[in-house]
């Protein structure tokens, strides 16, 4: 793993030396799963179920990011992830505080938006 990569990952919050240790210190293996993270759709997911106000498939969407970003050691998006998991869990639309959660997710599309970036820009080449 590039150096610089490792250290922008861990300046921007991701626990490289922990996700390291649960791919059993294998580096290329670690690069490949956290490269497949800029094929996730879950994030496009929630942005677009939240235009729709269908909480329960943003919840779904935040719930499994929270989840692909905890193996991942993507913690700022897990952060933000699971907070709004915690916002919409089990709530009728009438009972969710639509201005929390869209709060909340501008937190999650900007720790989203800075790990994607630094993932587009250290994909190796085909």
């Amino acid at each position: 793993m590039d150096e610089n990569f490792r250290k922008q990952m861990e300046e921007n919050g991701a626990d490289v030396e922990t996700t390291l240790k649960r791919f059993m210190g294998k580096e290329a293996m670690y690069m490949k799963y956290v490269m497949k993270f800029l094929d996730d759709e879950n994030f496009n997911k929630i942005q677009e179920s939240l235009k729709n106000r269908d909480y329960e498939a943003a919840f779904s969407g935040a719930h499994t990011l929270k989840g692909v970003t905890a193996n991942l050691g993507l913690n700022p998006i897990n952060a933000a992830a699971s907070e709004m998991s915690e916002l919409l869990r089990g709530k009728a639309a009438a009972d969710v505080d639509a201005a929390k959660v869209e709060a909340v997710f501008a937190e999650l599309a900007e720790a989203y938006g800075r790990i994607r970036k630094i993932l587009e820009e250290n994909r190796p080449q085909a």
